[in-house]
C-alpha cells in the first residue's frame, strides 16, 4: 500500500482539522480585505477558486478566495465551511475553529464541517468537545471517520465498538479496515492491529506500517497528531478577520455558534490513533512515513487481588479478538492468571468474520452495565485490555476446562 499522503480534503477537507495555537513560534495573521458589499456571483466565483486551490493543497490562495466568498456572501453555510477547510491547510486552527462554529450555525446538519471542527477541538486538546461533537453528529458522520475520530479524542475503546461492526458490513472498505487496525494499535492491542492491517497491507510492508503508528501513538503536542495526518505545518493564529464573524453580520447575531460544552471531566489519556488511506475524495488519516524502532509491549504489573461482585446482565467484557481459539485460550490463561478477578470467571467465545478473515472474540459475561465498566478497570490495571459492549453470540468457550470451583461472581 502507497504510504505517501494523499489528498486529505474530504470529511470535507475534513481530515484537515486541528485546532491549536502554538506550534513553531510563527505568528500568522489574515491578510487585509476591504469590506465589500454582498456580491452573490462573485462569492460564488471565489468559492469556486478557493475549491481549486484546495484540490492542489494550496493552502494560501485557498484562504485568500475563501474569505472573499465569505465576505461576499456571509449567509452562505457552505462558504464558511469551505474557509474553514482553508484554514486547516494553512495551519491555522484557531480561525478553522471560528470558521466551522459559525457553519454549523448555519447549517446544524452539516457532518463534513462537524467532523472538522472535533478535530480541530481535538488539535487544541479539547477532547471533551470533540466527542460531545462526534457524539451529537453521529447520524451525519460515517462511521469509518467517526471511529478514527473518536480514537483521536481519547476514547479508542469507543472507537472500537463503531469500526468494529463497520468492517463487517457489505460495503466494508480497505479504509475501514485500516482505521480500525490502527485504533486497535492505538489501544495497545498490537496483536489484533497486526492481524487486520494484514488483510489490506504487503507482508513486506506490515511491519513498517506498524512501526509508523506506533510513532504516530506518542505525540508531543495536542495538534502533532493531526499535523502529521494531513501533512500540514501548525502556526501560531490570531484569528479569522473580526469583519467576517457571524456575530458581525447583521441579521445573524442571534445565532452565532457557541463552543460545544465539554464532557464532564475525568482524567485524559494520552492522544492514541492513527488514520489510513485509500484513494478516495474522501478525507483520509494517511500517517507520514517515520522510522522508528518496533514497539515493545509494556511490562504488565501484577495485579493485586481484586474482589468484584457481578450481577446478571446483557454486558460483556470484551478481552481481545485473536487469529483462532487456541491463541485465544493461551491469552486466557496468562491474563486469568494476572488478574485474579478473572480466575473466577467462565471465559467465552465467538467467532465473527472480519473481511476475508474470520478473529475469535475472547469475553466475559454477562453482567450489569455497572459491573462490567468495574471488571473492565480492573483488568486494565492487571496489565490486560478491555472493552465493554452487548453479549452478541458470546457462549462458553468449549476449550474451557473449570479447574475446582468456578463461579458467575467473586465475593
Amino acid at each position: 500500500m502507497n504510504m505517501k499522503p494523499r489528498k486529505l480534503l474530504s470529511i470535507g477537507a475534513a481530515l484537515l482539522a486541528l485546532g491549536g495555537t502554538a506550534a513553531t513560534g510563527v505568528v500568522v495573521r489574515s491578510a487585509a480585505f476591504a469590506t465589500v458589499a454582498p456580491n452573490a456571483k462573485k462569492a460564488a466565483s471565489e468559492a469556486r477558486a478557493a475549491q481549486k486551490a484546495l484540490a492542489a493543497r494550496k493552502a494560501e490562495p485557498a484562504v485568500g478566495h475563501a474569505e472573499q466568498a465569505v465576505a461576499n456572501d456571509p449567509q452562505r453555510g457552505d462558504y464558511r465551511a469551505l474557509l474553514g477547510q482553508a484554514y486547516l491547510l494553512a495551519g491555522r486552527f484557531t480561525s478553522a475553529a471560528q470558521a466551522l462554529r459559525d457553519a454549523l450555525a448555519l447549517e446544524p446538519g452539516n457532518g463534513r464541517a462537524a467532523l472538522n471542527l472535533a478535530l480541530a477541538s481535538i488539535g487544541t486538546g479539547d477532547w471533551g468537545g470533540a466527542r460531545t461533537l462526534l457524539q451529537t453528529h453521529a447520524a451525519q458522520i460515517p462511521a469509518t471517520d467517526r471511529g478514527l475520530a473518536l480514537a483521536l479524542a481519547g476514547d479508542p475503546d469507543g472507537a472500537i465498538e463503531i469500526l468494529a461492526p463497520a468492517v463487517r458490513a457489505p460495503d466494508a472498505t480497505a479504509r475501514t479496515r485500516q482505521n480500525l487496525a490502527l485504533v486497535l494499535a492505538l489501544a495497545g492491542r498490537w496483536g489484533e492491529a497486526k492481524a487486520v492491517a494484514a488483510m489490506d497491507v504487503a507482508p513486506d510492508q506490515l511491519n513498517a506500517r506498524l512501526m509508523q503508528w506506533a510513532t504516530f501513538a506518542r505525540p508531543a503536542n495536542a495538534y502533532d497528531q493531526l499535523a502529521a495526518l494531513l501533512g500540514v505545518r501548525a502556526v501560531q493564529d490570531g484569528g479569522q478577520p473580526v469583519a467576517l464573524a457571524l456575530a458581525k453580520q447583521p441579521h445573524f447575531a442571534a445565532i452565532v455558534a457557541t463552543p460545544a460544552p465539554e464532557v464532564p471531566a475525568v482524567p485524559e489519556p494520552e492522544p492514541s490513533p492513527v488514520p489510513v488511506s485509500e484513494p478516495a475524495p474522501t478525507p483520509v488519516f494517511t500517517p507520514v512515513p517515520v522510522r522508528v524502532a518496533t514497539p515493545k509491549a509494556a511490562k504488565p504489573v501484577p495485579a493485586k487481588p481484586v474482589s468484584v461482585r457481578v450481577t446478571t446482565g446483557p454486558f460483556v467484557v470484551q478481552l481481545g479478538a485473536f487469529a483462532n481459539a487456541g491463541v485465544a485460550r493461551d491469552a486466557w490463561q496468562r491474563l486469568s492468571g494476572r488478574v485474579s478477578a478473572l480466575g473466577r470467571l467462565k471465559p467465552q467465545g465467538a467467532s465473527v468474520p472480519s473481511g476475508s478473515a474470520t478473529l475469535y472474540r475472547l469475553s466475559v459475561g454477562g453482567f450489569a452495565r455497572t459491573d462490567a465498566d468495574t471488571l473492565c478497570r480492573v483488568v486494565k490495571t492487571g496489565g490486560g485490555n478491555c472493552f465493554v459492549r452487548m453479549a452478541a453470540g458470546d457462549a462458553v468457550a468449549s476449550w474451557y476446562k473449570p479447574a475446582g470451583r468456578v463461579g458467575v461472581a467473586a465475593r
